[in-house]
């Protein structure tokens, strides 16, 4: 797949294209996807997917922007497993903040991406103080093809709603809204080594973002190994509080550093907390371990 950080000054090879933030990939993105790539096979043209970097209330709210439920490479890896041959990752900044509605169809759109057909969700806005929405592409005579609204469990798909159940330790819920287990992506990055010194070694797992969807203490896979996961600040641990994702591989003594792993989610044993010792500590990591066993005994 290719991926193109900047809007092309020359004409594009016409595409089918797909707009939209697509955090956490969920049922609903992976719809719009599966529609992007069987219409560019049915028009024969190429597929294509523009999206946002930061998240655009990340740009205008940074304070208040929702929790990110994946990274810009972990969107790339799914886009290219879904058979997207391009994406373009246009940088959400003040200058692309206010590019006008008609601007972004006519110059960006059409003059230069070449769309030919656009594919976005029901509710999208697009443009300076978001004044453009579906049917502006209907009135710019842009083919426009809708999809129904995806439900589980009678209520809409969407990525807020992959947040709530997340925050709420409802990793079923998550993983149904999904269709697989939420897991964050990263390299294993060298730490202080405190979880051997304690008898439990950590791959440390360097996390692009610093407010994660979910916090806690999990029974995780890492790259298909049984494990057990803490997300946090480490309450227990003196010094700055620094977000981490440290996780504890069962029945394992390889070397992990350096390497990109895929961790998983798929139960939470607790939230963090802080302990009086790291003796006190290393007793309930005993019995984190101990669940986490059970958990994948019983799957």
């Amino acid at each position: 797949m290719q991926v193109l950080r900047h809007i092309p000054a020359t004409l594009q090879q016409p595409c089918v294209l797909a707009i939209g933030n697509f955090d956490g990939i969920h049922l609903g993105h992976q719809a719009l996807l599966k529609k992007l790539t069987q219409t560019a096979q049915k028009l024969n043209l190429s597929s294509a997917v523009m999206t946002f970097e930061p998240h655009p209330r990340e740009f205008f709210m940074p304070g208040s922007a929702p929790a990110r439920l994946c990274s810009l490479r972990e969107k790339l890896e799914y886009f290219a497993g879904a058979g997207v041959e391009r994406t373009y990752v246009c940088a959400f900044n003040r200058h692309f903040a206010k590019i006008t509605a008609d601007e972004f169809m006519q110059r960006i759109l059409r003059q230069s991406l070449n769309a030919e057909a656009i594919l976005v969700g029901e509710d999208f806005r697009f443009g300076a103080q978001r004044a453009g929405s579906v049917t502006d592409f209907v009135d710019a005579k842009f083919n426009l093809i809708s999809l129904p609204q995806v439900n589980l469990n009678d209520s809409r798909v969407s990525s807020t709603r992959v947040r709530l159940a997340l925050a709420a330790g409802e990793l079923q819920e998550a993983t149904a809204l999904l269709g697989r287990p939420y897991s964050i992506s990263g390299k294993v990055i060298h730490g202080a080594e405190r979880g051997r010194k304690l008898g439990f070694p950590t791959a440390n797992v360097h996390m692009r973002h610093e407010r994660p969807a979910l916090t806690g203490v999990y029974a995780v896979k890492l790259d298909g190994l049984n494990a057990v996961a803490n997300l946090g600040v480490r309450p227990t641990i003196a010094g700055i509080p620094k977000l981490s994702l440290e996780v504890h591989v069962l029945d394992f003594d390889a070397d992990l550093y350096d390497k990109h792993v895929h961790v998983e989610f798929f139960h939470k044993i607790r939230d963090e907390m802080k302990f009086p010792s790291l003796d006190a500590l290393k007793v309930q990591i005993a019995k984190d371990v101990a669940i986490a066993r059970d958990f994948f005994v019983g799957k």
